[in-house]
């Protein structure tokens, strides 16, 4: 009897205390916390691979001649000689007091750095003064591209009513025709002609001569090969200026010049009421169009847009990022940017080429100055 009571208890201990009463059972132990579970690792988005200088470089390449492009004008020295002296000819206005140098100073990059030029009596225009360097290369002049040539800009300031005046070609042609020294240099500019002296020649000449203006910089250098002609900042700037889009407008070998863009392409721009460039076609789709100005020499052009409204070149940069590519720049990147485009100022032309010649006197032929 002892011994199977024995076995009886030996059993229920072998069983586990689930077989005495409750209140003689060992606490269950505490649940363990469940393990922390880190927050998934969101990868940062790589930053783009920086472009080689190479694939840099194709963003300022000239653009292939249209199919339809006339031949580059074979200009002479004789006609360059006689466009420099007609560039700073202030008797191609009305009141003998603006010369083509007056608005776009060759000493100064090609502009006044005024927000707007004083033209016939002080009067002033409505748009800014572009810079003539380097506008040779440009798709069309002036801001709404109403003249396809440089030899069709140069006309229209010489006959405008607020920039130098002149009646009429009548005018001009008298002028010129009263000066033997032009009358002979006319003649050797334009051997053949029956009637050398006019205003399409003039205009011609003046072309052949800015045609020469050209400022290479040290960011040709580096096109061409030099890669330390930059800066480390100024190949920053380089590299952001690509990778912002910067690029989409401001391309080929002047960068800029060679479309026309609306401003305010992505956020309205405040205050806009100048037309641009529907005033010249007449289209609804041009309506606040501008060319595209050129970026060499930027950092000494300004005032900068259309209207000569912005005074400075980092305001400027900014303005560009927000209205035209929804970006809003910090201020490293700002730095960076204005660092590279200064790496854009080139060297102006030898002072024999840009300064102003001796002028022939006038006659008794020649018409007088008129202030009306």
């Amino acid at each position: 009897m002892l011994r199977h009571r024995l076995l009886s208890l030996l059993t229920l201990s072998a069983l586990g205390a689930t077989t005495l009463p409750a209140c003689e059972r060992s606490p269950e132990p505490a649940p363990m916390p469940a393990p922390a579970v880190a927050d998934p690792v969101v990868a940062k988005p790589r930053a783009p691979k920086p472009l080689t200088p190479e694939q840099l470089g194709h963003f300022f390449l000239p653009l292939p001649p249209a199919k339809d492009a006339k031949p580059a004008p074979k200009d002479t020295e004789a006609q360059v000689a006689l466009g420099r002296m007609l560039y700073f000819e202030p008797r191609l206005s009305k009141n003998h007091d603006v010369s083509c140098n007056t608005c776009h100073g060759l000493t100064t990059f090609g502009v006044d750095n005024k927000a707007l030029s004083d033209g016939h009596k002080g009067q002033k225009g409505t748009r800014n003064s572009p810079t003539v360097y380097n506008a040779a290369g440009h798709i069309a002049q002036f801001w709404d591209g109403r003249a396809d040539t440089l030899e069709a800009q140069a006309q229209g300031p010489i006959l405008n009513p607020v920039e130098m005046a002149m009646p009429d070609e009548k005018r001009v042609v008298a002028t010129l025709a009263s000066i033997p020294e032009y009358t002979t240099r006319f003649r050797e500019a334009f051997p053949g002609e029956k009637k050398p002296v006019s205003l399409g020649n003039a205009a011609r000449a003046i072309a052949a001569f800015e045609r020469r203006l050209t400022t290479p910089s040290r960011f040709n250098q580096y096109l061409s090969g030099r890669h330390d002609a930059l800066s480390e900042q100024e190949q920053r700037g380089l590299q952001l200026f690509a990778a912002t889009g910067c690029t989409t407008c401001h391309n080929g070998p002047a960068v800029g010049g060679t479309s026309f863009q609306k401003l305010g392409l992505v956020e309205d721009y405040p205050g806009l009421t100048d037309a641009g460039r529907f005033d010249a076609t007449k289209n609804e789709d041009d309506r606040g169009k501008f060319r595209v100005p050129t970026l060499l020499n930027v950092d000494k052009t300004g005032p900068y847009l259309h209207d000569g409204s912005v005074k400075d070149l980092p305001t400027m940069v900014r303005l560009m990022a927000k209205h035209q590519l929804a970006r809003t720049l910090t201020d490293a990147e700002v730095d960076d940017l204005v660092s590279f485009l200064k790496s854009l100022t080139g060297e102006l032309p030898s002072q024999e080429l840009i300064s102003e010649p001796p002028l022939p006197a006038s006659t008794k032929k020649t018409p007088k100055a008129d202030p009306s």
